[in-house]
């Protein structure tokens, strides 16, 4: 059992190495806090990009304009946080740091913004 875990593994990690390697660019939509010290703003879900739903981070996603839902953390007496769907222009190379901003910690409703855009490491424009 644990011999097909380990080449499962290893065949994903693979496929993820040719997807870097191509000539495709991508981006990468992550939902942590660049900016800790905003106290307004909270890590967020990317559950949902288009038609596809994701589980993992970082998204890769292709450049141009995506229906991009996300899922902020419950307020306190809350099981599950709001979600929210916005539009997003996807830069080729660049990885989006996605935040919830909160009027107060005790709020469900929130607003989303880009906290940090950056180059993507090893991955090139045409």
């Amino acid at each position: 059992m644990k011999l097909h875990s380990s080449i499962a593994r290893m065949l994903a990690l693979a496929s993820l190495a040719a997807l870097a390697g191509c000539a495709t660019p991508y981006s990468e939509l992550v939902g942590y806090r660049y900016h800790r010290t905003n106290i307004d703003t909270y890590p967020v879900t990317v559950t949902r990009v288009d038609d596809t739903s994701y589980h993992r981070l970082p998204v890769l996603v292709d450049p141009g304009s995506h229906q991009v839902t996300v899922q902020a953390p419950p307020a306190g007496g809350f099981a599950y946080g709001n979600t929210q769907t916005f539009t997003l222009d996807v830069k080729p190379c660049t990885r989006y740091y996605l935040v919830a901003v909160k009027p107060n910690a005790l709020s469900q409703n929130f607003g989303v913004k880009v906290d940090y855009e950056e180059p993507v490491a090893g991955c090139r424009v045409g």
